[in-house]
């Protein structure tokens, strides 16, 4: 928490934040560890002996040196130590080939499990979850934030072995070689411990940053395209881009404060590895003079010095690496823990729902963070095979009657039955299963037209697909289209009237064959002509099954078998066609005002 208080109690208190995304991270990935140990045995096997050869080579140049400084050398010596270092150099060609293969390919295989988990999740997730985080948000988790997950796992980690086991074993043969100089060598490194330790923070909280603007910025480029239409329409191009430009230049500035670490970790940590070559150029020199150590000895050191520069160099990348990875991680385990407020309990069961009969007992239902019910005690029984109309203003609670007959948000239970059931008492697919829902919001996808008919029945003959576009009477009008089913109706069916895309969504619903459909206002861009025929082929076409149909137009509703009237979330009127108006309430008004009569 940041409260006034000093430095030291500030990082005390974040401390355990990062301890626990530390923990929260590894908790993730270890299952893919062990899912993928005899792999990654195999792959850090091979990086390990990659390591052991480069270990051996100046050792052998430190024999060719000797030789050369002893006058000892022959042209067949040095081939013999040439083709010695030859035969290495080709198997540590072989094993790094190896180890990439299979280290890196785990970083892959990681990066694929995760995405399949994370886009599993997001579709068990329910209305609730997608009104609370954006569609960019959750893009950038699917691609930067599994991006930075990827590269911790595969480079970071082969680079943070390859560092320790060559920095360490470098250390052995330096000391070998002799301990004092050695020493020499490696005291700057705690300089770069320490800073790698104060930037780690500063590092986790910019990148953090960084990751949520890019989620900002994707969630605007999409919303943008998707809208392309509106905004020409308000002719919104520039001041489009120039918000997307503002956007932009936030998230290069969130960049740049990141970057201001890298540029202290890296050349810093070159600075250190070059320190030490000037104080093991300096005094390991003056050894040879002395002839404390032989030159072959000081070339070998200089060679094992090398190696061990890149594992000081290299943590600063790795701190870096991990820091993303971890970040990325507490991000994407952040939606992974997320629950839907629907989910099936242990008692569910998958009974079907064949009659599709309706009962509704004292139903209230309130929004979250809404003190107004949306719905206030519904009382209401659909026979099988019924057909109900329900009309009303706007925010009478229509729509949210039908969410709750489709099971899109939780209910108390005893509420509502499906066959005599308690709708709680039955797992979420078979109710769902049981009713086809054409929601106000149209949602096509950019394919064919057979495609967005047959998404719920991938299937069905087309037989059946030109049935239900008959019923929806919008087969006339696809086979007139150049490639009639195959023609494809581009993004969100931006190729088709707003009357034609609903109309195809009513198709798809209809080819499911369910004993229930809830149609949601779905014909409010059709004339009332069209939409009466509609209603009444929909009728004809779905005899014997339960249809409950939404509508702001009250006569295409005249051939239902009983029509609602809702008002504030609760049933005002209800009775057919000629009874309502007889009564010369709100339907009476609202129809002779759609139909001018007075």
């Amino acid at each position: 928490m940041r409260t006034a208080g000093s430095i030291p109690s500030r990082r005390a208190a974040g401390a355990p934040d990062r301890d626990a995304d530390f923990r929260g991270a590894v908790g993730l990935v270890a299952p893919y560890f062990r899912k993928y140990a005899l792999r990654l045995f195999v792959g850090f096997l091979a990086l390990v002996s990659v390591d052991f050869l480069q270990l051996v080579i100046p050792r052998i140049i430190k024999f060719a040196v000797d030789a050369l400084q002893k006058k000892t050398a022959t042209q067949a010596l040095l081939l013999e130590y040439g083709g010695y270092i030859v035969g290495l150099a080709m198997m540590i060609a072989v094993l790094r080939l190896f180890w990439r293969n299979m280290l890196l390919g785990f970083s892959r295989l990681l990066e694929t499990d995760l995405r399949n988990r994370l886009f599993s999740r997001l579709l068990v997730l329910d209305k609730a979850f997608f009104q609370r985080r954006t569609t960019g948000e959750i893009m950038a988790l699917a691609t930067n934030d599994l991006s930075s997950v990827q590269l911790a796992s595969g480079m970071g980690m082969v680079a943070l072995v390859d560092a320790v086991f060559m920095g360490v074993a470098a250390f052995l043969f330096m000391a070998y070689i002799n301990p004092t100089l050695t020493l020499i060598a490696v005291a700057p490194t705690p300089v770069l411990a320490l800073l790698t330790r104060f930037l780690s923070a500063r590092l986790h909280r910019r990148f953090k940053k960084v990751q949520e603007q890019f989620s900002v910025l994707t969630e605007f480029a999409r919303s943008t395209f998707s809208t392309i239409r509106l905004i020409k329409a308000y002719n919104q191009e520039k001041p489009q881009a120039a918000r997307f430009n503002e956007l932009g230049e936030t998230y290069v500035r969130d960049n740049l404060r990141l970057a201001v670490i890298y540029g202290t970790l890296f050349p810093i940590s070159g600075l250190i590895g070059n320190v030490s070559m000037l104080l093991v150029l300096f005094f390991g020199g003056r050894m040879i003079i002395d002839q404390t150590i032989t030159a072959g000895d000081f070339v070998a050191f200089i060679s094992y010095l090398f190696l061990m520069t890149w594992p000081m160099m290299a943590m600063g990348w790795v701190a870096d690496l991990f820091q993303r990875g971890v970040t990325s991680l507490g991000r994407i385990r952040g939606l992974l823990e997320e629950t839907p407020s629907l989910q099936d309990s242990r008692d569910s069961v998958s009974a079907g729902i064949v009659r599709g009969e309706i009962s509704i007992r004292g139903l209230s239902f309130s929004y979250p963070g809404r003190r107004q019910p949306a719905l206030d005690r519904i009382d209401l029984d659909i026979p099988p095979g019924r057909f109900l109309g329900i009309v009303g203003r706007t925010g009478s609670g229509k729509t949210t009657l039908c969410h709750l007959i489709a099971r899109l948000y939780p209910i108390p239970d005893g509420t509502i039955f499906l066959d005599g059931k308690d709708v709680n008492g039955l797992t979420l697919a078979a109710v769902r299963g049981a009713i086809a829902y054409v929601p106000q919001d149209v949602v096509l996808f950019s394919d064919t037209v057979a495609y967005n008919i047959t998404m719920g029945r991938p299937d069905a003959p087309m037989e059946e697909i030109e049935a239900a576009a008959r019923a929806a009477s919008i087969h006339d009008e696809i086979v007139s289209m150049k490639d009639d089913y195959e023609t494809r109706i581009g993004e969100r069916g931006v190729k088709l009237s707003g009357g034609q895309r609903q109309r195809l969504a009513i198709a798809r619903a209809l080819l499911l064959n369910r004993p229930i459909i809830i149609i949601d206002d779905g014909l409010s861009a059709v004339d009332m002509e069209t939409e009466h025929a509609v209603i009444r082929s929909i009728a004809e076409y779905l005899a014997g099954r339960t249809c409950i149909v939404v509508s702001h137009r009250v006569a295409p509703l005249a051939d239902a078998h009983e029509i609602l009237v809702m008002e504030g979330g609760r049933i005002v009127e209800r009775g057919g066609h000629e009874h309502l108006l007889s009564r010369g309430g709100f339907y009476a008004t609202i129809y002779r005002q759609q139909t001018n009569q007075r």
